[in-house]
């Protein structure tokens, strides 16, 4: 499965019309557009295609989510969500709202998450890169960590099943 890589920076025009990055349309390919939304953690923009929302909807009929968790999701990812179909050169227009929210102008910086991408006005990004690198550093969080963790839990997992 593609996912989504890399930090990108295109300008927007006065229409509020801006490229998406030829490598995220070329993960969205069997779609025509993006679903975009405000995220709910960032002042930043949240993008995925409409598969991944279905997957999203699914996970949350599998789940025992509390009535209010359930109406708040519903209501800000799904309810606050706009698809934006792709124009003959890759752009999408995003609404005004959206850009107000993200604080989007004359810059819009697209940044792969795997399965889903963020639209970040660039600075505010950079600030956020920043925080988040010292945070990590502090935390001690490195790539092999990570991996060395997932082993022992898939190997405790096995253990568990014998």
């Amino acid at each position: 499965m593609a996912i989504f890589l890399s930090s990108f920076v295109n300008k927007v025009d006065r229409k509020g019309r801006v490229s998406v990055p030829a490598e995220f349309r070329r993960i969205l390919a069997n779609q025509n557009g993006v679903v975009v939304f405000r995220s709910l953690q960032h002042p930043a923009l949240e993008a995925c295609s409409t598969e991944h929302l279905e997957q999203l909807s699914e996970s949350l009929e599998s789940q025992d989510l509390p009535p209010d968790e359930y109406e708040l999701i519903e209501t800000t990812i799904f309810g606050g969500s706009v698809q934006l179909p792709f124009d003959g050169e890759g752009r999408i227009v995003l609404p005004q709202s959206l850009c107000e929210f993200a604080g989007i102008a004359e810059e819009a910086a697209f940044v792969g998450r795997r399965k889903t991408f963020q639209i970040w006005e660039p600075k505010r990004l950079a600030e956020y890169e920043a925080s988040a690198r010292d945070i990590a550093r502090s935390k001690d969080i490195s790539l092999s960590k990570i991996i060395a963790r997932a082993a022992i839990a898939k190997a405790n997992g096995r253990g568990d099943e014998q």
